[in-house]
């Protein structure tokens, strides 16, 4: 993971980078979103570092179980935005599915995503793989 600064901020990290390719990995992916909104100044609403946490989740999740096993998670903070970004090698553009109600099988991460990012957009690359970029008003 890497920080940088956002220029003419006080202690801000401009840029947060995570990679993983383990169900470990979604732990230091969402611990590292909860630092990162903790870093801004100003701090964040704690109700959109608790959304950008469980938006995280759900991405690096499946990235992992759709997108070829493996992420990258870039975050990133504008004046007046916050971006999560997440890539995997995977060309196949996400999907909505029926939530499965009485197994384990999962179908919510998608819909739920897609209801909490205020901009959410899905991109070729890097490579052959795809960017799933999700922001947030400030």
């Amino acid at each position: 993971m890497s920080d940088t600064m956002i220029p003419g901020t006080s202690t801000a990290p401009a840029r947060t980078v995570v990679r993983g390719d383990s169900t470990d990995s979604i732990h230091w992916a969402r611990k590292a979103a909860r630092t990162f909104t903790d870093r801004l100044s100003p701090t964040p609403d704690p109700h959109l570092a608790d959304t950008l946490v469980l938006v995280v989740s759900e991405l690096a999740t499946n990235a992992l179980r759709h997108g070829g096993g493996r992420f990258t998670l870039r975050l990133s903070a504008g004046p007046g935005t916050v971006t999560a970004a997440v890539s995997d090698p995977s060309p196949t553009p996400p999907r909505g599915r029926t939530p499965d109600l009485d197994g384990a099988t999962g179908g919510f991460g998608w819909h739920m995503v897609n209801r909490l990012a205020e901009v959410l957009t899905v991109t070729p690359g890097p490579g052959a793989g795809k960017t799933v970029r999700a922001q947030f008003a400030r």
